[in-house]
């Protein structure tokens, strides 16, 4: 793995994965993006229950690294973009839930990179935005379409069109980040809340996942009877079998199913 990034194991199948090139803002370079895939892939295949993404130094994310593509032929520059957007949906695609942990400035990229988040917890003061029109250039990776279907067609066009980052406070108001916290707090309450999902049935919150995200697109109708199959599939499993005989015994249950 590339030492740009670096996957921590943090105790019952909860990870986080850290950008660590404060030096750049943690920019995407080739390198960068490389040695994410690789860990968001060792994430999976260690049968992750929930995985946070964070930034070493004062940035979380400052997006694509300009200053390498500036040097690349436009092959180059396509297949960049190609990684970084196969990595993005590597991350919204994931079986178990994800948390943006935005401890400094998540812009481009790097908020592309939150919006596949499940989850955004962001540090009070920062600055987060789509600014590509800033340099004639759109959002690639995924914001085009990610960012209207959190917060609403003409919020979003206003961040993308104008390319002016928006307050971490602001952001909460119109639903991008999920909390906002004091900088000295926020890693404390991201891992409190990841293990509190880390105690929860993974086949559980992957079937939530699936659900909330293939639901959103379709009818009403269409999106119950994938519930209700659903819930075919839950009720019997040993999960629920567990969670009901810790209710009735007043104790936690200790689920054992992993998300396939």
């Amino acid at each position: 793995m590339s030492q740009e990034v670096s996957l921590n194991a943090l105790g019952n199948g909860v990870f986080e994965i850290q950008l660590n090139r404060p030096e750049r803002m943690n920019a995407l370079g080739v390198a960068t993006v490389a040695g994410l895939a690789q860990a968001v892939a060792e994430a999976a295949q260690q049968r992750a229950r929930v995985v946070l993404f964070s930034g070493s130094g004062r940035a979380f994310c400052a997006g694509a690294d300009l200053k390498e593509r500036q040097g690349m032929a436009l092959d180059a520059r396509l297949a960049h973009n190609a990684a970084i957007r196969a990595v993005i949906d590597d991350i919204a695609n994931g079986k178990f839930v994800t948390i943006a942990l935005l401890n400094g400035v998540a812009l481009g990229g790097g908020l592309e990179l939150a919006l596949a988040c499940d989850l955004r917890f962001a540090a009070a003061g920062i600055t987060l935005g789509l600014t590509e029109s800033r340099i004639g250039a759109l959002p690639g990776a995924g914001g085009t379409q990610r960012l209207p279907r959190l917060i609403g067609m003409s919020r979003a066009l206003q961040i993308m069109l104008g390319g002016a980052p928006v307050t971490s406070e602001y952001a909460h108001t119109i639903g991008l980040v999920n909390e906002v916290h004091a900088p000295e707090a926020l890693e404390a309450r991201a891992h409190e809340f990841a293990a509190l999902l880390a105690s929860r049935s993974a086949p559980g919150l992957a079937a939530i996942k699936r659900l909330v995200y293939q639901g959103i697109d379709l009818p009403l109708a269409e999106g119950l009877s994938l519930e209700r199959a659903a819930v075919s599939q839950v009720l019997g499993s040993a999960d629920y079998a567990e969670g009901l005989a810790a209710f009735a015994e007043r104790r936690q249950p200790r689920f054992t199913e992993v998300a396939e």
